[in-house]
């Protein structure tokens, strides 16, 4: 891939989700609507993104980061574009249940995923390097595609597998990266290779 058109790169998380409870779940694939928090934190990142010039967004094809996007490319006619390999990592059988049950009911699983966050695979879904193969060949093929600034708005997973990759972090650090929902990371991209210059900012709440 040739990089040497200095760019800049804006990664987004999509809002947060609309869930029955606020107990932690393995939400994975699952395809949950923005709540009215998460339409609030678009709107705070469509204000923080007014001057960027981005000509493309590309998104998860999950109406989660399709609503996301929409909010972003408001009125201005931008083109959003859905792409099924930036969809979160899939999570299987876990989809759906919450991190106690999992705990509970299958206590060596629950354990070995941890000892190997990066490479353990979730009983019928992926593992964290898969989901880091489809969606860094993704970010190739839309960086080849296209010229200037570009904004992704794709997921927790989806974004802390590409800041791994660009910084050259190893997929068992993962969760040092803090990706809450609605924020934005930024990227220059160029002949040297990608700087990271933001991450973790969410605009609704000022960090």
């Amino acid at each position: 891939m040739n990089l040497a058109e200095n760019r800049l790169i804006f990664l987004v998380r999509h809002g947060k989700i609309e869930l029955e409870d606020e107990q932690r779940r393995y939400i994975g694939q699952l395809d949950l609507p923005l709540n009215e928090a998460g339409v609030r934190q678009a709107r705070g990142l469509q204000k923080r993104l007014a001057g960027a010039n981005i000509g493309t967004i590309f998104c998860s094809d999950l109406i989660r980061s399709r609503q996301t996007a929409a909010i972003l490319a408001g009125d201005k006619g931008i083109a959003v574009i859905p792409r099924k390999e930036l969809r979160e990592i899939d999570l299987g059988r876990w989809e759906g249940c919450k991190f106690a049950e999992i705990a509970r009911h299958f206590p060596n699983e629950f354990k070995a995923r941890g000892a190997d966050i990066g490479y353990y695979r979730v009983p019928g879904g992926e593992s964290f390097a898969d989901c880091s193969r489809r969606v860094v060949a993704a970010f190739h093929d839309i960086l080849t595609a296209t010229e200037g600034p570009i904004l992704l708005v794709g997921h927790a997973g989806v974004n802390r597998v590409l800041l791994c990759y660009m910084l050259g972090i190893p997929l068992a650090n993962l969760f040092r990266i803090s990706q809450d929902y609605g924020c934005l990371n930024m990227i220059q991209c160029s002949s040297y290779g990608y700087q990271v210059k933001l991450v973790n900012y969410c605009a609704f709440t000022g960090r």
